[in-house]
């Protein structure tokens, strides 16, 4: 029987971010992406959900800066 797994921890954050586990770590705790700690050692987990809204958010964001005309 296969779990499909809700929480990723931030090594796999990073890795569909394309950014550094320290990079993952900041937007979490700066809350750009939400997550929760879990377990004795208080370990970082996003859920999937979370990290798809919080990429669309940054789609939207470009997008807004784009039509703005402030984009870099």
């Amino acid at each position: 029987m296969a779990v499909e797994t809700r929480f990723l921890p931030l090594t796999d954050v990073a890795e569909v971010l394309n950014v550094s586990v320290a990079q993952a770590r900041a937007l979490v705790r700066s809350g750009e992406l939400r997550a929760i700690k879990v377990g004795g050692r208080g370990q970082w987990r996003v859920e999937k959900t979370e990290l798809e809204d919080y990429i669309q958010r940054m789609y939207k964001s470009v997008r807004d800066e784009v039509a703005a005309g402030t984009a870099e």
